[in-house]
């Protein structure tokens, strides 16, 4: 096949600049048709007082910087369980409407690393949980409106499964920090009974971490940071492939403690709501395919990590419904990015202008 690009496509593609956005309550992150990836905590700060003003001689901080600034910060995250902490009523409070100014600028932070230039135009793709209400959905076009020339939201896991090309007989699992969700593809656009989404992720594995270490680790001082640090180094379900002692101050003295039971326990809470929704878009499948979809099951997005979930989801579904074979995605970091950059190039143009 030529890789010569036809005169439409040149003109389609002519100063436009495509970026797939991953628009997440852990991370956002971005994947643009010029070859720029990025990623990005979704933590936007802004400084106190005048004090951290000239401390830090900067406007607004985000990500990495803003986590490690954060006692000189107004520190916000403005995603929760997938959406933002946003209600779009006339009414909204003083809290709701600074979420909503830090959500414009995480979005325009983002947009800014994919690195456009002055003269191109910007058409984005931000994939959404899929379950999110029409008001959340309008509230995310709304904040991306400032800093796009155009654009749309498509289903997280419909965006993994177009980045992939699985379309069809596929069952999705994406793992975000504040909610899972599951989608089956079967070669068409995914309807509502098509997907499933629920709120145990990433942020209440790291919640159950704390309470377990709370619980048995007498006089250790953390933060749900500081958690969420060891399940991103440690994080494992099944057999454990190494002890995983770490340092937590006692008394301001650092103290090892062997957390290898509580990482698994925190992090096993993933399984049987992930077999559930397995359960319930299979067994309402359409009979003559259900055992190619149970034998198509993609884990994607952070929480995919965890090692050894994949074998644990395995096999659990050979336990509860007779065989599956679960694949994680290679890029779990990008998988939405990447697609939802996909999607964007493969709209047509026109497409593109009526969204304008």
């Amino acid at each position: 096949m030529s890789d010569t690009k036809t005169t439409e496509e040149t003109k389609k593609d002519h100063g436009v600049l495509y970026i797939g956005m991953d628009l997440g309550t852990s991370r956002t992150s971005v994947s643009a048709s010029n070859g720029v990836r990025e990623t990005v905590y979704s933590m936007v700060g802004y400084p106190k007082d005048v004090v951290s003003m000239k401390l830090l001689k900067k406007d607004v901080l985000f990500g990495k910087e803003a986590l490690e600034k954060r006692l000189s910060l107004k520190l916000y995250k403005p995603l929760e369980k997938g959406v933002l902490k946003y209600t779009g009523d006339a009414t909204m409070d003083a809290e709701a409407k600074a979420n909503l100014k830090a959500a414009q600028d995480l979005i325009g932070e983002a947009i800014r690393m994919a690195k456009p230039r002055k003269d191109e135009l910007i058409y984005c793709v931000i994939g959404a949980p899929a379950e999110a209400s029409v008001k959340n959905r309008e509230a995310i076009i709304e904040a991306a409106r400032a800093h796009v020339d155009s654009v749309m939201l498509c289903s997280e896991p419909f965006s993994v499964a177009y980045g992939l090309d699985w379309l069809e007989d596929v069952l999705v699992i994406d793992i975000g920090a504040g909610t899972t969700d599951l989608c089956r593809m079967h070669g068409t656009m995914p309807e509502e009974a098509d997907q499933v989404m629920f709120e145990i992720a990433g942020d209440a594995v790291d919640a159950e971490l704390a309470r377990q270490i709370e619980k048995t680790c007498p006089g250790a001082q953390f933060t749900i940071h500081m958690v969420k640090d060891v399940k991103e180094r440690y994080g494992f379900v099944g057999d454990a492939p190494e002890r995983c002692i770490v340092d937590l101050p006692v008394n301001g003295k650092p103290t090892p403690f062997d957390l290898t039971d509580q990482i698994r326990s925190a992090c096993s809470i993933l399984i049987e709501p992930i077999l559930e929704g397995i359960h319930k878009l299979i067994a309402s499948f359409d009979p003559q395919f259900q055992t190619k979809l149970k034998n198509r099951v993609l884990l994607a997005g952070g929480g995919s990590m965890v090692k050894g979930l994949d074998s644990a989801v395995e096999k659990a579904m050979k336990e509860r419904l007779g065989g599956g074979k679960v694949i994680r995605i290679e890029e779990p970091i990008y998988g939405g990015a990447n697609g939802a950059l996909k999607i964007a190039h493969d709209m047509p143009a026109d497409f593109w202008e009526q969204l304008k």
